[in-house]
């Protein structure tokens, strides 16, 4: 059979990804299984055998974990980065460095396609294929879950089970688990399955990396994280190890996250296609990594800086990773705002982990703007009472003139207005 061409394939090593490959050599493509190593907890060596197995051309594993600490992870904790104010955003923030791997690799291997194994009822299909066309725009996608000729005949899981069989790819059965998972170094996801029904508790054995909050430790750990730039750069477990490298740093806070039950969420979602999703979440390094840096930040951010990040970066950098649009001018602009907004963000928090919970007791910088003379309520000094004069008087005119609007409505035959709870 003459080849249709050189596919780069996003490879997993599961029944979809594994099922794909084998689809794609039948159709006639020439198929490289590409793999990518974020921080999961995967036997790498057993994936490649699996895909030379199943009759990939090569097996290519890039390690990617640094890069996606550094340039994805870390940017997202400066602008305290989540979706639907619960999210964080693990599954979002690999897909970029993930993406951008597989175009390198592409390029190398003169590829002419690239493809995938996501649903087209999901989130990544988009995260994928727009980051791929803004890194390379004239690459040619398949997405067999998209094609008419694939999804109608894999209709439903037993269709590539039999599939599987029939072309002796091994898999593994997951009748006791159903439901579906993605792992990276920032967090696990748990969706489908027993999980669609969003008022099903989550079984027990479900969750993979953290301890139950009721089984963790009882007594409870302490350490202290230092910030530069907004940036973890030294981590500092009371009685234990000192760690200064990036993915050190996380893998340690991991590890600490883990033991204590810190960062499950379970949640409904709105996913960028326009339909809701029930999805559960473990994200134990990032859960503290968050809580340090708001706390520092209140420290030493500036307030209209802090208020412009707020109500700005965080919410379109949450937008823009959670619909896929990293390589897109929007990002570009909203991302450089990032470091200017944290060049204060310098200090010492002093953290307590304590079953399934991250409680700040203590935060310190040579850049604080805080001034314990200035805003203490038992001495004078540095901020005479009499200074906010000014600020009240400006302010009542403000509020006065919104009282009476509201007071006159009522007089006018318009029943008045329970405004914040106190009558008017």
């Amino acid at each position: 059979m003459t080849s249709k061409g050189r596919v780069l394939l996003a490879y997993s090593g599961g029944l979809d990804t594994s099922c794909i490959l084998a689809w794609l050599i039948e159709q006639g493509y020439e198929t490289i299984a590409f793999m990518a190593d974020v921080g999961q907890e995967e036997d790498f060596e057993a994936a490649k055998k699996k895909a030379l197995a199943v009759g990939a051309k090569k097996f290519i594993l890039e390690d990617l974990k640094k890069e996606f600490i550094t340039e994805l992870i870390y940017p997202a904790v400066q602008a305290n980065a989540i979706y639907e104010n619960v999210y964080l955003l693990g599954t979002s923030l690999a897909r970029p460095v993930i993406a951008r791997g597989m175009m390198a690799v592409a390029e190398k291997e003169g590829c002419d396609f690239v493809s995938h194994g996501c649903t087209g009822k999901g989130n990544d299909q988009v995260r994928f294929e727009l980051a791929f066309y803004g890194l390379k725009p004239d690459i040619k996608v398949i997405a067999p879950w998209r094609i008419p000729e694939f999804y109608n005949r894999f209709a439903g899981r037993q269709a590539l089970l039999a599939y599987a069989a029939s072309n002796q790819i091994p898999v593994q059965q997951t009748a006791s688990k159903p439901w579906s998972t993605d792992e990276n170094l920032f967090h696990i996801s748990y969706e489908a399955g027993i999980l669609e029904d969003p008022d099903v508790t989550p079984p027990v054995d479900m969750w993979k990396l953290t301890t139950a909050p009721e089984d963790a430790p009882t007594t409870p750990e302490r350490l202290s994280i230092e910030f530069k730039g907004g940036l973890p750069v030294k981590v500092v477990v009371e009685g234990g190890k000192t760690y200064e490298d990036s993915v050190e740093i996380f893998l340690a806070l991991n590890a600490l996250g883990r033991k204590h039950g810190i960062g499950r969420i379970d949640i409904v979602e709105n996913r960028f296609i326009g339909v809701k999703s029930r999805g559960c979440y473990e994200s134990p390094g990032a859960t503290i990594l968050r809580v340090a840096h708001m706390d520092i930040e209140g420290l030493t951010l500036d307030r209209n800086v802090r208020a412009l990040r707020d109500q700005f970066v965080t919410v379109e950098l949450s937008r823009i990773l959670y619909n896929g649009h990293f390589f897109t001018p929007e990002s570009e602009f909203v991302r450089s705002a990032i470091p200017a907004s944290q060049r204060s963000v310098n200090g010492v928090v002093r953290i307590k982990l304590y079953k399934g919970n991250v409680v700040v007791e203590g935060r310190s910088s040579d850049e604080g703007l805080y001034d314990e003379k200035q805003s203490s309520m038992d001495e004078l000094g540095g901020f005479e009472p009499t200074d906010t004069t000014g600020f009240i008087q400006i302010e009542s005119i403000r509020i006065k003139k919104w009282a009476q609007a509201n007071i006159r409505k009522g007089q006018a035959g318009v029943e008045p207005k329970d405004v914040y709870g106190w009558r008017v």
